[in-house]
């Protein structure tokens, strides 16, 4: 057995973020390898080379117990790795510093889910790269520039986290903090690397924290228009051709066709429209919706339909058709798109899809609409006067085009209240009907009569009357 030693030391010269990385020294026969190790400290002096009972990081440090007993473990690896290989065959410090790195001793969550979130853009996942992402840079913020293992990952880190997203400022309106939901989706990413670690065997299944942190957000409610806030938007009178003009013919349109989604509707060619039918495969699910144009959807499509086109231009004036990705007209051709081109049509979609929302809250100023109107609330409007008007909620869930009756109830809000009216109503119902009769007789009589001995006849059986209703006084 050649002469061996594993010890800790920092790294000769800082990172560029001016940082000192911890590297583990592996001697072997008086020759050295070095492995580094995702641990970072900020001064020299926050490290201690030459410590006892393995506490090399300062303690007055908030990390330094979590990163000490990682280093330890670390080291204690090396040596299991060292004894190993002596066994079987002739052992050097490069073998036992390889043999570390392919077990990845000391794996890194941020690495990890960096190469998960690049697997999905290159696939094409724009949207889910998009969530993903600011997952992943929300992590990387908090770790200030540290690296995350996933040894650290425990419900006390979960937890921490939790609480640095709660106050963080929200993106659009500084002087709030982001939403609960908001919160609640960036830890949904989190279990679901966490997750993936797992199915890979990168984390012990007992390890995740997830299994006892619970994620809550709050219910919303989203805004919806009444059909007679849609008649008000209907009615004003706008400037043909103006900006104002087109989005509210773009959500109008949308909310006609049974709620088409900002995304589909931007896309939208004439290849799309079949006769007085639209025909066309929603870009989130691949669903194919087949829906019958009314006469108010028809006359907005006059507006837009040139003498002369063909099926694969746009219908309405909001993409570029110069663009690479206008070459691609079917759902095929788009699944087939490469990266850069997806990416460019999904900053102009967002990009027009704001553009649009930004002109619809204007409208709604207009039309004397407390409400936030954007592109998505023509579909849930749609739902609630479908509803309203007594559409069934299988009905609603094929036009919608929803994949589950409980996705719809949960999408449409709970609308029907007629059962719940009548039973409130009922409770305060006083039933005087009966008395109110006699009442009006008894003023009628002694308008009539002037008889004061028939009147007061008359109120003391009114008085059993209402004894016998149990119904508190007149």
């Amino acid at each position: 057995m050649e002469a061996h030693s594993f010890r800790l030391e920092l790294n000769n010269r800082p990172t560029r973020n001016n940082k000192w990385t911890i590297y583990i020294c592996i001697t072997v026969g008086g020759v050295r390898k070095k492995i580094k190790t995702p641990y970072e400290v900020d001064k020299r002096s926050d490290f201690n080379s030459k410590c006892v009972n393995n506490n090399w990081i300062k303690k007055s440090l908030p990390y330094s117990k979590k990163w000490n007993d990682e280093l330890a473990r670390m080291i204690e690896e090396s040596r299991n790795k060292y004894l190993e290989l002596d066994k079987e065959t002739t052992v050097s410090s490069g073998k036992v510093a390889d043999a570390i790195k392919a077990k990845n001793v000391s794996e890194s969550f941020i690495e990890f889910a960096a190469a998960k979130i690049q697997s999905i853009l290159d696939s094409g996942g724009i949207r889910n790269w998009k969530k993903h992402s600011n997952f992943l840079n929300k992590l990387k913020k908090y770790q200030k520039g540290k690296d995350l293992l996933f040894s650290e990952i425990d419900y006390e880190y979960i937890t921490n986290f939790k609480a640095y997203l709660d106050k963080l400022p929200n993106e659009r309106h500084p002087e709030k903090r982001i939403h609960p939901n908001t919160v609640q989706e960036v830890l949904n990413e989190f279990r679901s690397n966490i997750n993936k670690a797992i199915k890979e065997g990168k984390m012990a299944p007992e390890k995740n924290p997830f299994m006892v942190f619970q994620i809550k957000g709050v219910k919303t409610v989203k805004d919806k228009l009444t059909a007679d806030e849609i008649e008000s938007i209907k009615a004003l009178e706008l400037k043909e051709g103006s900006l104002l003009w087109h989005c509210r013919n773009y959500f109008l349109f949308s909310f006609y066709c049974a709620g088409i989604r900002a995304g589909d509707l931007i896309q939208m060619r004439w290849r799309n429209i079949v006769g007085e039918r639209l025909n066309y495969q929603m870009g989130k699910n691949h669903k194919v919706r087949d829906l019958v144009l009314v006469e108010p959807a028809l006359k907005i499509l006059d507006y837009y339909r040139p003498e002369k086109f063909k099926g694969s231009d746009y219908i309405f004036p909001l993409l570029d058709p110069s663009k690479p990705y206008a070459k691609c007209v079917t759902e095929m051709d788009y699944d087939s798109m490469n990266v850069a081109t997806k990416q460019e049509l999904f900053k102009d979609i967002s990009a027009k899809n704001a553009l649009i929302n930004k002109e619809l809250n204007k409208i709604a100023e207009l039309a004397g609409i407390d409400k936030r109107v954007s592109m998505h609330i023509s579909r849930h409007s749609f739902a609630k006067i479908a509803k309203d008007e007594g559409t069934d909620n299988s009905a609603i869930q094929k036009m919608l085009a929803h994949s589950s009756l409980k996705i719809t109830e949960g999408y449409m809000g709970n609308f029907d209240t007629n059962a719940t009216d009548e039973a409130l109503k009922n409770v305060f119902k006083k039933k005087v009907g009966g008395i109110e009769l006699w009442i009006n007789k008894i003023s009628d009589l002694i308008r009539d009569t002037n008889n004061e001995e028939f009147a007061k006849t008359m109120f003391k059986e009114i008085r059993l009357r209402i004894a016998s209703e149990n119904i508190d006084g007149i």
